[in-house]
C-alpha cells in the first residue's frame, strides 16, 4: 500500500483529495493547522488516514511532526503540496503588507521547506511530488499581485525541481487550477460571504472533487509517465481581454 502526504488537508482540495486517495487504496497523511478538522476527517476515513497538526510556516513544528510519524507511515511515496492561500483582492497600493508576507511564507517558504525535508525519502522510493499552483501564476488580473507571483514561483520551482531530480525516478508535476469553489475565496475576502457568492454565481466553477480526481489520475499514471504541467479551468472561464486605459 502506497502512502501520500497531503498538506492543507482540513478543507477544500486537500480534504477531498484525502478522501479520493483513501478510496483508491492509499494510506493518507493529512496535515493542517486545525486539529479538530483532522480528527473529524480521521473518524470519517478510518485507519488509512493519519492526521498531523502543524502550521506549515513553522519549520520547527513541521520537522517535529514529521519526525514523530510511525515508521511504517514515514515511508512516503507521494507529496501533494496543497497548502496555500490568497489574502485580499485590492490593488498593490492599498494592500496590507502583512497579507503579502503571509502568502509568501505559506505558498512559497512552507512549500519548499516540506519538500526539502521529504526529498531524501522520495528519492529513495522513486516517489512523486505534485505541487498545486494556479492559473493566477500564468495569467495576471487586478488584485492578483503577490498571490499570482507566489503561484508563478510554484510553477517554476516545480520545473526546476524536475530538472534537479533527473535520473532519480522521482516524478514532479505542477497542477494549475482555475476558478474553483471552495473555502478559498472566503479566506481571501476574510469572511465576506456575499463577495464569495457573487464570484461563483452562475459560473459552474471547478469543485474540490474535480481536483481530487485530477490529482489521483496524475498519481496513478504508469511509472515511466510524468505529467509536467497541467492547467485546468471550468468551461465557463477563459482568457480576459487586455485592458486599455484611455485618457480624457
Amino acid at each position: 500500500m502506497k502512502t501520500v502526504l497531503i498538506t492543507g488537508a482540513t478543507s477544500g482540495f486537500g480534504r477531498d483529495t484525502a478522501r479520493r486517495f483513501v478510496a483508491g487504496g492509499w494510506r493518507v497523511i493529512g496535515t493542517g493547522r486545525r486539529q479538530d478538522r483532522l480528527q473529524t476527517l480521521g473518524e470519517e476515513l478510518g485507519p488509512q488516514f493519519h492526521g498531523i497538526a502543524f502550521d506549515i510556516t513553522d519549520r520547527e513544528a513541521m520537522s517535529a511532526a514529521l519526525a514523530s510519524l510511525p515508521e511504517d507511515l514515514a515511508q512516503i511515496d507521494l507529496l501533494i503540496n496543497n497548502a496555500g492561500l490568497a489574502l485580499g483582492t485590492t490593488p498593490a497600493p492599498d494592500i496590507n503588507l502583512d497579507d503579502w508576507m503571509t502568502m509568501v511564507d505559506t505558498n512559497v517558504k512552507g512549500l519548499i521547506a516540506i519538500t526539502q525535508l521529504l526529498l531524501p525519502g522520495l528519492i529513495a522510493r522513486k516517489g512523486g511530488i505534485i505541487n498545486i499552483a494556479s492559473t493566477a501564476g500564468n495569467w495576471p488580473y487586478p488584485g492578483g499581485n503577490v498571490y499570482g507571483a507566489t503561484k508563478a514561483f510554484v510553477r517554476q520551482f516545480s520545473l526546476n525541481l524536475r530538472t534537479d531530480l533527473h535520473g532519480t525516478g522521482v516524478r514532479v508535476t505542477v497542477l494549475e487550477p482555475g476558478m474553483a469553489e471552495t473555502e478559498f475565496t472566503m479566506v481571501r475576502t476574510k469572511g465576506d460571504a456575499a463577495s464569495s457568492d457573487s464570484l461563483y454565481a452562475g459560473a459552474n466553477p471547478l469543485t474540490a472533487e474535480d481536483m481530487a480526481e485530477t490529482l489521483h489520475w496524475i498519481a496513478t499514471q504508469p511509472a515511466h509517465v510524468n505529467i509536467n504541467t497541467l492547467e485546468v479551468m471550468p468551461v465557463s472561464q477563459s482568457f480576459a481581454a487586455l485592458r486599455v486605459h484611455r485618457e480624457g
